[in-house]
């Protein structure tokens, strides 16, 4: 049944995914080509040196681009399903209906969350994180049946967001992304209180 739901959110996401990840990319790209430029100016070293002495990452440009992505994604995915009343026909599937909102949102969290790899990316860990949050915080007004709820939920959804992007040196998140990983993965229940209401 999970391999069906995600094949089911893969037929729903696939264009704006591969959109998604070609913009990404064209943001690196973008990234790495000053980057390239930089050192060709002023020397590897120097470059080295200004990371390691001030801090500097030379990747501030992709500190929105995750939070955009993740917002996207949740449209894409779950405002056509409210629109068309398709949740409903998801939830009367022989599938406990917890289980059914935890692979919707689990295949979209799977997709954004992919790229954490590297140091350099401990930096942008806390955007990415907020990418994620951002999908199930939109999922969760998405979700739900009515307005003033959703007015609400934004207002709730725009503090917790908030909470990514209080400290804007490198890697000053490192102590606290643990907490910041908990509170992400909370937001994932919040979906469940809007399909309650809902049904």
């Amino acid at each position: 049944m999970l391999r069906a739901i995600f094949y089911k959110e893969w037929l729903k996401t696939r264009w704006y995914y591969l959109v998604a990840v070609l913009l990404s990319l064209s943001f690196v790209g973008y990234v790495l080509l000053n980057f390239f430029r930089a050192a060709g100016l002023k020397g590897i070293a120097h470059l080295c040196e200004v990371m390691l002495l001030r801090d500097a990452v030379f990747v501030d440009l992709l500190q929105f681009v995750p939070l955009v992505v993740g917002l996207l994604f949740a449209v894409v995915q779950f405002v056509p399903e409210m629109q068309r009343k398709c949740l409903k026909l998801t939830l009367h599937l022989p599938c406990p209906e917890l289980r059914m909102i935890g692979a919707m949102l689990l295949y979209g969290g799977l997709l954004l969350g992919a790229d954490l790899v590297r140091h350099i990316l401990l930096t942008a860990a806390p955007w990415y994180a907020a990418g994620i949050a951002a999908y199930l915080l939109a999922a969760w007004i998405c979700l739900e049946p009515t307005w003033r709820r959703r007015l609400l939920y934004g207002a709730v959804a725009a503090c917790v967001l908030r909470l990514f992007f209080l400290a804007p040196a490198p890697e000053a998140y490192d102590g606290f992304l643990p907490w910041l990983t908990l509170c992400t993965l909370c937001t994932a229940s919040w979906s469940w209180w809007s399909v309650v209401r809902f049904k």
